[in-house]
């Protein structure tokens, strides 16, 4: 069944990477805490709680506006690298999908494709750098033409987080720790994975719901 992608799916999405986050808070501190700042989690967490209370009171009538929404308010809640991370990323998807009440798979795809290549960009960092790079083009490239192999988007996000654990890190605060940062999986990668996990399960449940209705 073809999911409807329009203004409330993009606030449920945002609503479970929310949830996800709140749930795996710890977790992304203490991966944090090996080659980081020991701040992903709480940090995140923060950012999050705030896009939600800004969607909630403006409540955007778009796609593109809910993520552009969710991604300015990451960057002015969000300490350290991850709120222009994220919220460079959640910003630029949202911009790329412009003002359309509802859109189809590809031009999330799309988008989300323009909105990691933007991180990318800011960053100065590539695949394989041991940074969220690795979760997040896995996951964009998963999705497949159609735009919604939302569990392949899941699986290839988690299984890029996980392929980070070997990896010396090359960009970011992990690589000032060179060969010491291998063997620790990366907390931006980790997040990143929450985000398509959170994707998959709100298509899960707007099918769900649709088939029951």
């Amino acid at each position: 069944m073809t999911v409807v992608l329009d203004a409330d799916f993009f606030r449920r999405w945002m609503s479970a990477v929310s949830a996800a986050v709140d749930r795996e808070a710890e977790r992304l501190t203490e991966l944090d805490s090996a080659i980081g700042d020991a701040d992903h989690g709480s940090n995140m967490r923060r950012g999050l709680t705030a896009a939600l209370a800004a969607l909630e009171e403006e409540k955007p009538s778009s796609p593109g506006a809910v993520l552009v929404l969710a991604g300015r308010r990451l960057i002015s809640t969000v300490g350290g690298a991850s709120g222009p991370l994220y919220g460079t990323l959640l910003r630029r998807a949202g911009k790329a999908l412009g003002t359309e009440d509802r859109v189809d798979g590809g031009q999330l795809r799309e988008a989300l494709r323009t909105g990691v290549d933007a991180v990318a960009q800011l960053g100065s960092a590539a695949r394989g750098d041991k940074t969220m790079l690795d979760a997040l083009y896995p996951a964009v490239e998963a999705l497949g033409a159609s735009g919604e192999d939302f569990e392949a988007a899941r699986r290839a996000a988690e299984e890029g987080a996980a392929a980070t654990v070997p990896m010396r890190a090359r960009r970011g605060r992990a690589s000032y720790l060179g060969e010491r940062s291998v063997g620790h999986q990366d907390p931006g990668a980790t997040s990143s994975a929450l985000f398509f996990a959170a994707l998959a399960d709100t298509a899960a449940d707007t099918a769900g719901a649709g088939e029951s209705a």
